[in-house]
């Protein structure tokens, strides 16, 4: 009867315990199974091989496009009497920039003057010696001289149109600086009632198109060998400080700055919508490969925990693993592994950590 009753205890303990195990792995099953409405909040990517990339970040400016830019010099002296536009106003060609009253022009329209009247007088002489030598009243001597005279007085007269059509002059003595492209006024060395000297070698003006503009940087002495012509380049600006412009190594220049130490690189990009000006400061990333390929995943699927980095590994939404990795490195949005992945598998990467608590709780 003892013997019965012990057994029966036993019996009793047995199935209370399995009992309480099955409990704890339904629990289980539903801690490690993902709702339907989790299932909408985490995004899954497939772990892929790609090439190992690195970075070099160069500090440098923005400049204009040298083919693009023109300087604007005075032909003549004298007193400038209107400047018709400010630093950084967008311009057309031909338009007005600044208007000099000149003792030069001045002087172009007496020659001119002069040279319309000797033509006049020529043109008269020539008619005269032909009409006296067909009265024989003069010799072919004279007819010839006075077309020699003709010819000269319309080379004369030639030559002031050409200047005034390069000067650009008018029926006045005022001399009008006009602008030679579309583009803005990025440099300006002029005002009003200004005098400007004949022999002046000084820009007035400094007209650009910053449709397509220079990036250029500085390239430490160490990290030459790693610049190539054609690199792929990321430029960010204060201005825009969440916008990276595309670009690429246009010119690599064999030189060093003797004060700095560095050769200098240019980078060439389209400045869509202008929002890049000249002189203003940039930070450039080149993009380079590093030879090697390794598993990469999002740099933001990583878990760092206890001095460990962790990726969820799924399988199907009851069959999520915490796997241990080891990153070779994270560059911008993409880490590198090392160990621990497979190209192929699916990770977690977005709301990853809230299973990995939810699993390792």
């Amino acid at each position: 009867m003892k013997e019965l009753l012990v057994g029966s205890i036993l019996l009793g303990c047995a199935l209370m315990a399995a009992s309480c195990q099955h409990e704890s792995v339904a629990d289980d099953a539903k801690v490690f199974m993902l709702s339907d409405t989790m299932m909408k909040r985490i995004r899954l990517d497939v772990v892929t091989t790609q090439p190992v990339r690195s970075e070099l970040t160069l500090v440098g400016k923005v400049v204009a496009n040298e083919n693009q830019v023109i300087k604007v010099y005075p032909l003549v002296g004298g007193s400038v009497e209107e400047v018709g536009v400010e630093l950084g106003d967008y311009v057309r060609k031909g338009q007005k920039l600044a208007t000099i009253r000149s003792g030069e022009v001045a002087d172009f329209e007496r020659q001119m003057i002069q040279a319309e009247s000797d033509l006049l007088l020529a043109q008269k002489n020539l008619k005269v010696a032909e009409e006296m030598y067909e009265s024989k009243l003069s010799s072919q001597r004279e007819v010839v001289t006075a077309q020699k005279e003709l010819e000269k007085a319309q080379a004369e007269m030639t030559r002031i149109k050409e200047v005034f059509k390069i000067y650009g002059l008018g029926k006045s003595s005022t001399y009008i600086v006009k602008a030679p492209i579309d583009g803005f006024v990025i440099e300006k060395n002029v005002n009003r009632d200004m005098q400007l000297r004949s022999d002046n070698a000084d820009n007035l003006f400094t007209i650009g198109q910053i449709n397509d503009v220079w990036v250029m940087a500085n390239v430490n002495e160490g990290d030459i060998g790693r610049v190539k012509s054609g690199m792929e380049a990321s430029v960010q600006t204060l201005s825009y400080p969440d916008e990276a412009f595309k670009g690429k190594v246009d010119k690599i220049f064999s030189v060093l700055d003797p004060s700095t130490k560095a050769m200098p690189v240019r980078i060439r990009l389209k400045n869509e919508g202008l929002k890049l000006k000249p002189e203003m400061h940039a930070t450039v990333t080149l993009h380079y490969g590093d030879g090697v390929q390794m598993p990469a995943i999002p740099a933001q699927a990583v878990i760092f925990d206890r001095s460990k980095h962790y990726v969820m590994v799924f399988r199907n939404r009851t069959d999520i693993e915490t796997r241990e990795v080891s990153v070779f490195k994270t560059l911008s949005n993409t880490a590198y592994i090392k160990e621990g992945l497979k190209p192929g598998e699916k990770i977690i990467s977005k709301n990853q950590l809230l299973v990995y608590n939810a699993l390792n709780e």
